[in-house]
């Protein structure tokens, strides 16, 4: 097992430089995988739907091994520094919450919140919504249009062909 420090230095190096919003998703990960006795996933046993695209995030991948192109981080975007974790083998799963912290200085503000006890952090709260199912693998087609091979689930039935989500037309007479 990595210590803080080591954990940090590895978030550090993969981001490229050190920030508050690095620190979150670090403390975030930090206490996910405590609640859930998770760690690092080399498949998709553990899941982190996001709900903000910030710096965080980067630190999510690198402790909990949870990439887009592997399919266990999901984006659920709501502008929220909440991030809700999933232990596949367990079913037990938590949403972390960022608590208000104290109104201060941008570097002061992040070594508050790399110092602080996660616990303090983060209010801890059911995950409203199911478990994501594991990625799948799909066909890819060629659009009618600009004959570029997309995945089958982003085209769009239009005119009777299958076109890709830059050359659908969608239809709509509401306004």
């Amino acid at each position: 097992m990595q210590s803080k420090q080591e954990m940090w230095e590895r978030a550090a190096a993969f981001h490229g430089h050190v920030c508050g919003g690095l620190t979150i998703g670090f403390q975030a990960a930090r206490y996910a995988m405590e609640l859930l006795e998770i760690d690092f996933s080399k498949d998709e046993d553990v899941v982190c739907v996001t709900e903000n695209d910030a710096c965080g995030v980067d630190a999510i991948q690198v402790l909990l091994g949870c990439s887009v192109g592997k399919g266990n981080l999901l984006f659920r975007l709501r502008g929220k520094q909440a991030f809700s974790f999933f232990n596949r083998k367990s079913g037990k799963s938590v949403r972390l919450v960022l608590r208000p912290g104290p109104d201060m200085p941008r570097e002061a503000r992040q070594q508050y919140l790399f110092n602080a006890d996660y616990k303090d952090l983060f209010d801890v709260k059911p995950v409203p919504f199911t478990l994501p199912e594991r990625a799948r693998l799909f066909a890819s087609q060629p659009c009618a249009v600009c004959g570029e091979t997309t995945a089958e689930q982003w085209l769009h039935a239009q005119e009777g062909q299958l076109v890709c989500p830059d050359c659908f037309k969608a239809y709509s007479r509401f306004f």
